[in-house]
C-alpha cells in the first residue's frame, strides 16, 4: 500500500487532493463554518418553502452551542427540519443505550440542542430521529419520502469509519456503498479511540454494539460535510484525501462524491510524522 501521503506538508495539503479541504485556523473556526453551514442551508430552504433535511453527528459536537445560539438569535424557524442522527450505542442485549448515559447520543441532543433552542422555534418531536435498532429500514424510507438528505455532516474516525460504517476489508468499496442502517459491532480500535476520548481510557466500559445509518445513506446526501481537528486526524485527513478508495477505509469512498468538503483546522493539518 503506497502510504506517501502521509508525508504530504501542511503547505501542501489540499493539493490534489481527491476530496477538496477546507483549511482554517483553530478548531473554534472549524464549528463555526460547520454551524454556519446548517443555519444558511435552513434559512435558503425556508425562504423556498422547502423543508430542510440532516443527517447530523454527535462528534465532532463543538457546531452545536454555535448553532443554538444562531438559531435563537435569528428567530430560525426549524419547523420544517428533519435532523436524522447518524447512530447511536446499544447495550448487549441490542436495546438502546440508556439516554441518561453520559455516552448517549440521544441523551447528548436533548440536553445541549433539543432543550436549547426556544421551543417555538423547534420543530416536532418525530422530526429529531435516530437509528432503531428493532427497525432499520425506517431511515432509508424516511429518506426517500422526504426526497433525500440536503446535508450529512460528520467525522471521520480513527480507521475512516463515517458514523459508524467500520472498514470492512472483505468487501468491494461498491459492495460497501450499498450498505444501509443497521446493528454492528464496534471494532476495538474505534473502542479504544472512543474511551480515550470518553471515558478516560476505560475501554471495558465502552459499548460493543451500535446502530448506525448506512453509508448508503451518508454518499446519498446532495452535500457532504466533514470537520477533523484532533491530533490523529493529521493521519486520517490525508488518508481519506488522497488515499486508494477501498471499503478498508471508508472516508475514501467520499471521493467519489459530487460535492463534498473536509475542513480541516490548522492541527490536523499539520504533517504526521
Amino acid at each position: 500500500m503506497n502510504m506517501d501521503y502521509y508525508q504530504i506538508s501542511a503547505e501542501e495539503l489540499g493539493r490534489g487532493a481527491k476530496i477538496p479541504l477546507l483549511k482554517l485556523g483553530d478548531s473554534g473556526e472549524v464549528f463555526y463554518e460547520l454551524a454556519l453551514t446548517m443555519v444558511r442551508e435552513i434559512e435558503k430552504n425556508n425562504a423556498e418553502g422547502r423543508r430542510t433535511v440532516f443527517i447530523c453527528p454527535v462528534g465532532p459536537v463543538g457546531q452545536y452551542p454555535i448553532f443554538v445560539r444562531l438559531v435563537n438569535e435569528r428567530r430560525l424557524s426549524l419547523k420544517n427540519c428533519w435532523f436524522i442522527n447518524m447512530d447511536e450505542y446499544l447495550t448487549d442485549e441490542g436495546e438502546w443505550i440508556e439516554e441518561s448515559s453520559p455516552l448517549s447520543f440521544r441523551g447528548f441532543m436533548k440536553r445541549n440542542v433539543y432543550t436549547r433552542i426556544d421551543e417555538e422555534l423547534l420543530m416536532p418531536e418525530e422530526q429529531r430521529v435516530f437509528p432503531d435498532p428493532h427497525d432499520v429500514a425506517y431511515i432509508p424510507g424516511l429518506i426517500e419520502r422526504l426526497g433525500g438528505v440536503d446535508i450529512a455532516f460528520g467525522g471521520i474516525g480513527i480507521n475512516g469509519h463515517l458514523a459508524f460504517n467500520e472498514a470492512q476489508d472483505e468487501l468491494t468499496a461498491d459492495e460497501f456503498a450499498q450498505l444501509h442502517t443497521r446493528v454492528l459491532p464496534i471494532s476495538r480500535e474505534t473502542r479504544v479511540a472512543n474511551a480515550i476520548g470518553d471515558l478516560n481510557g476505560a475501554i471495558d466500559a465502552m459499548p460493543r454494539l451500535c446502530v448506525t445509518v448506512g453509508i448508503a445513506e451518508i454518499l446519498s446526501a446532495r452535500k457532504i460535510r466533514l470537520g477533523v481537528f484532533r491530533d490523529w486526524h493529521r493521519a486520517v485527513v490525508r488518508q481519506a484525501a488522497y488515499g486508494e478508495v477501498s471499503a478498508h477505509f471508508p472516508a475514501t469512498l467520499v471521493q467519489r462524491h459530487p460535492d463534498a468538503m473536509i475542513i480541516v483546522n490548522a492541527n490536523a493539518a499539520k504533517q504526521p510524522f
